[in-house]
């Protein structure tokens, strides 16, 4: 399968009534085109951080009654899961696509990742002006990173719950007029400018 880019039905799967009728539209939809850039990206970052990385694509697999609002690919270090390390997420809510670098409630040592990038607030804010921030990844919102303020990674560092999430969205109607390539190419420049950030991350760990 030649991975050609998104398309309005993809983003369309997230307004289907039911979980079957979603499930089916994301496994049949969606989930063949995360493998395709999913084991692309995990070469290039093997590649970029010389160690394996792994793909992870969701599941939902819990879910009995209430159909996802998002679907998302994971690629991480452990091949066991991704939820409780540092990793890049490329996924769909309805009207965008994210693409993250995460570290979400499971991780453990939040304390030591946050006061690692406290000491780097300067840097992070002299990301490119189009990077935002989520601190809920089952959340749409997402705010600039020149925004990003002491209090929000002091939250995520005291708040069990709290999530820090840095990177870029793009519309479903911008993802629609991008080929494969072109997708596939802005993926990966917004994963290899937030690399160092991932690197600071697990040596904080």
């Amino acid at each position: 399968m030649t991975f050609n880019g998104f398309e309005q039905k993809d983003f369309d799967a997230f307004q289907l009534d039911g979980l079957e009728n979603r499930m089916e539209a994301i496994q049949q939809r969606i989930q063949p085109k995360f493998e395709i850039i999913g084991t692309e990206l995990a070469t290039h970052l093997s590649a970029t951080l010389g160690n394996e990385m792994f793909l992870h694509i969701a599941r939902h697999a819990r879910r009995s009654v209430n159909p996802p609002n998002d679907t998302w690919l994971a690629v991480a270090h452990s091949k066991r899961g991704y939820k409780m390390v540092p990793h890049f997420q490329v996924g769909l809510f309805d009207d965008h696509i994210f693409i993250w670098l995460a570290f979400i409630y499971e991780l453990p040592h939040k304390e030591k990742i946050a006061k690692q990038f406290l000491n780097q607030l300067d840097e992070l804010q002299e990301l490119p002006k189009d990077f935002v921030v989520s601190l809920d990844h089952m959340k749409k919102d997402a705010f600039s990173i020149e925004e990003l303020t002491e209090n929000n990674l002091e939250r995520f560092r005291d708040v069990k719950k709290a999530e820090f999430l840095i990177g870029r969205h793009i519309t479903s109607a911008q993802a629609v007029d991008m080929d494969g390539d072109a997708l596939i190419k802005h993926i990966k420049e917004t994963i290899d400018t937030m690399v160092p950030f991932y690197r600071s991350g697990l040596d904080a760990i």
